[in-house]
This record gives structure tokens, C-alpha cells and sequence, in this order.
């Protein structure tokens, strides 16, 4: 009885029930047979979870996300990452790579900034020559990005379920982002240098061009600074920070660039409304599903499993890294991380391996896996909106998944990437 509600989500999932379905159904499993668990504790487990306030952040910044595209931040943003790299090969290609780090700090999802960018720069790339299965493999290999550049919504549940603070993991996804991002448009310069992808413009812009273009998105660049900022000064909280971007955000639209319309708003509320939902039920079957883990104390189980294989610090990182590759592929990113931070975080520690470097460690690894099939939902985003055959996208994006796990391997054995602004801006936890 103790392993088979874990069996019984997997069945589910190979049988391609929802995740938060899965998971639900297979907790509610163990409460039906529980002998020393009222079932009403199935129930409390899947609401408590939702009165937490450090995951009130996640409503917000999808909400803050949906009013940028509404109030022109986006577009104004797209236009200065072309200044900046247009002239490069595979131009409108290493303007998606570059929008999506400067998406990082506003949207928060990945999925968000795919569906956008597949909208938008999709259907150009592929009258500009790009083949449609590259476009979508660059749409959703860049989109990776934006969660881990802060605020993330993978960070955000992650230092909910470790104890961990949020500040400190956003601090520490930057450089892990920046590094994402040089990877990725050093590789597709190569792809298309070879396959002769041009740039959108012959020469790099003037210096007039590229000031105007800073000048219009001057506002937009300062929302990422300002959480930031904000949280390693203690002004604000996480979850704080995220209430005043859906402000900073409405009053930029409305009063900046006055491209935010009062009609708009049911749109952006309803947005909100479904993105937030799909996070919710996943973190509410999750937190019933964790419980029961919890009861059966099977996350100390596995880690004392896991220190009996070995006690290297290195090769422990190397078997989790192995283990987060074939989760990524068959679970969900967000499911995935709620499922084992509470497994890992305890293993991991007893060796002296720092947690927010480990947070880092398991974002990247579980999100690289929303663009592996079968079950990559950023993947999927991008090929639908795109038209593209999964086995398509599966052939152009694996140089662009083996430049992430490249990039991987440096956050996960040299640490100080991951700890390094973390430790300068405030100080040694």
C-alpha cells in the first residue's frame, strides 16, 4: 500500500489523464484505504495549500504579464532586442532568444512567453526563409529562459516547498539566464550561418536608433531592476513585489504609453484567471499527493537511498541531473517540481550541497524538459500554433536542448554561477 498511489499516478499518466488529475485521483487513492486518516484530510490538503502567502506571487505575475502585452511593453521590447542583435545571422531568431531574456522579467512563465512569441515572430521567421520546424524549435527553446531570469513561477514553489528564500533564488537565476541566452544565440548563429538564415537589417543601427529604441523601453527594463532591488533591500516581499508589478505594470499602460484601454481589462482578467487556475489545481493535487508521501515518510525513505549510493557530492549531482532528464520528459514541469523538491532538498543538504544552488539546479533540469517530448507543454504550445510536426521540432531543436544541457553542466558543477549575486547583494545566508 505504501508505493501504490505512486504506481497508480504513473498508470494514469502513461494512460494521458491530466496531471493534476493523475496525482489527485492517486492521493485520494491512499485516503480511501487509510486506516489512521480521515478522508476529510484529502480535502484539507487540497485547499490549505491554496491560503499560502508567499504562492499569492503566482497570480500576480501572470496577471502583471497579461497587462505588458495589453500596454505595449512587449512590442517596445521587440524593437530594442532587434537594435541589438537584427544584424546578426538568423536575425528575427536571435531577436526571439533575446526578447525571451528580457520577457524573464515580466512574465514569469515559459509557456506565456512560447504562445506569444510563436504569435508574433513565428509566422515572420517563416516568410523570412526559416524553416517552420526551426522557428518553432527556437520559439520554445528561447521561452526556457523566462522563467528562470526573476520572478519565476518554478522559483516562487520551489522556496515555498524547501524553505527557502524566493530573493535569493531570483538573485541567483540570472546569470544562469544570461548564460542561457549566449548559448543559445552562439548556437543559432552557427545553425545559421550554415543554412544561410539572413539578418533582418544589413548593418547594426545607429547610435541615434539604438538610443530611441532604450528611450521607449526604458520603462519596461526597469521592472525586472525594481523587484530586484526591491526584494534584496527588504522593501517588499516576493509575493509583495508581485501586487506592485501588476500596479507598476497598469500604470505604465495607462499613463505612459496610454496603450492600456479599459476595455481591455476582461481580457487581461480572464487570462489571468485561466493561467492561475492551471497552476493551482496542479499545486493543490500535488500538496494532497505530498502529504501522503509525507505520512508514509517516503521523501526520507529516497534520500537516505540516495546517500547509500553515494556520498560525493558530484556524483550524487550527476545521478539527480540524470534522474530530472527522464522526469522532465514524462511529467510536467510545475508537477515535477512540487513531486521532488520535498524527495531531494533533504538528500542533498545532509551532503553539503547549498539549496539555492540546488533550486537552480532542478528549475533549469525540469524546465529544459518542457521542449522534450512526450509530455514538453512548451513544446506543444509553439508546434500548434506553428503547424509543426512533433518529429520535426524534436530534429531541429536537439542542438539547441544539447547548448541548455551544456549550460546545465556549468550551473551544476561550478556553483558560484548560481551563488555568486546571491552572496554579493545579500550577503551569505
Amino acid at each position: 500500500m505504501e508505493y501504490l498511489p505512486i504506481l497508480l499516478m504513473f498508470v494514469l499518466f502513461a494512460l494521458n489523464i491530466p496531471v493534476a488529475f493523475g496525482m489527485g485521483v492517486a492521493a485520494l487513492t491512499y485516503f480511501l484505504f487509510a486506516v489512521d486518516l480521515p478522508l476529510g484530510t484529502f480535502i484539507q490538503r487540497l485547499t490549505s495549500v491554496t491560503a499560502s502567502f508567499p504562492l499569492l506571487a503566482v497570480p500576480f505575475f501572470i496577471l502583471a504579464g497579461s497587462i505588458m502585452n495589453y500596454a505595449g511593453i512587449t512590442r517596445r521590447l521587440m524593437t530594442l532586442a532587434d537594435a541589438l542583435v537584427g544584424h546578426w545571422m538568423g536575425g528575427l531568431a536571435q531577436v526571439n532568444i533575446l526578447l525571451s531574456t528580457l520577457m524573464g522579467g515580466l512574465s514569469a512563465s515559459a509557456l506565456a512567453d512560447a504562445a506569444m512569441q510563436a504569435k508574433m515572430l513565428g509566422p515572420e521567421m517563416i516568410k523570412r526563409g526559416m524553416s517552420p520546424g526551426f522557428a518553432a524549435a527556437i520559439t520554445a527553446c528561447a521561452a526556457i529562459i523566462t522563467p528562470i531570469i526573476p520572478p519565476g513561477i518554478g522559483l516562487i514553489i520551489y522556496g515555498y516547498l524547501s524553505d527557502q528564500s524566493v530573493g535569493r533564488l531570483f538573485i541567483g537565476g540570472i546569470i544562469p539566464g544570461l548564460l542561457l541566452c549566449l548559448a543559445l544565440m552562439i548556437t543559432t548563429y552557427f545553425i545559421s550561418r550554415r543554412r544561410d538564415y539572413r539578418p533582418t537589417r544589413t548593418r547594426f543601427v545607429s547610435l541615434g536608433e539604438l538610443g530611441r529604441a532604450f528611450r521607449d523601453a526604458l520603462w519596461a527594463l526597469s521592472i525586472p531592476l525594481f523587484i530586484v532591488l526591491g526584494i534584496r533591500d527588504g522593501i517588499f516581499t516576493p509575493t509583495e513585489a508581485g501586487a506592485i508589478c501588476v500596479l507598476y505594470a497598469a500604470f505604465i499602460g495607462f499613463f505612459v504609453h496610454r496603450e492600456l484601454k479599459l476595455r481591455d481589462i476582461p481580457a487581461i482578467i480572464t487570462e489571468a484567471t485561466v493561467g492561475t487556475s492551471a497552476t493551482m489545481i496542479i499545486v493543490s493535487a500535488a500538496a494532497a499527493f505530498g502529504y501522503y508521501m509525507t505520512w508514509e515518510d517516503i521523501p526520507a525513505h529516497i534520500a537516505s537511498s540516495l546517500i547509500g549510493v553515494t556520498r560525493e557530492p558530484w556524483l550524487l549531482l550527476l545521478l539527480i541531473n540524470l534522474v530530472l532528464v527522464v522526469v522532465g520528459m514524462l511529467v510536467e514541469t510545475t508537477s515535477a517540481i512540487i513531486l521532488l523538491t520535498p524527495i531531494l532538498v533533504p538528500a542533498v543538504m545532509q551532503l553539503g550541497i547549498d539549496p539555492i544552488h540546488f533550486g537552480l539546479i532542478l528549475v533549469v533540469n525540469l524546465t529544459i524538459g518542457g521542449v522534450t517530448p512526450p509530455v514538453g507543454t512548451v513544446m506543444y504550445v509553439s508546434c500548434s500554433i506553428l503547424r509543426v510536426p512533433i518529429n520535426r521540432f524534436t530534429v531541429e531543436a536537439l542542438p539547441l536542448i544539447l547548448t541548455m544541457f551544456a549550460v546545465l553542466f556549468l550551473i551544476t558543477y561550478f556553483p558560484q554561477i548560481v551563488l555568486f549575486l546571491p552572496n554579493l547583494w545579500m550577503g551569505k545566508s
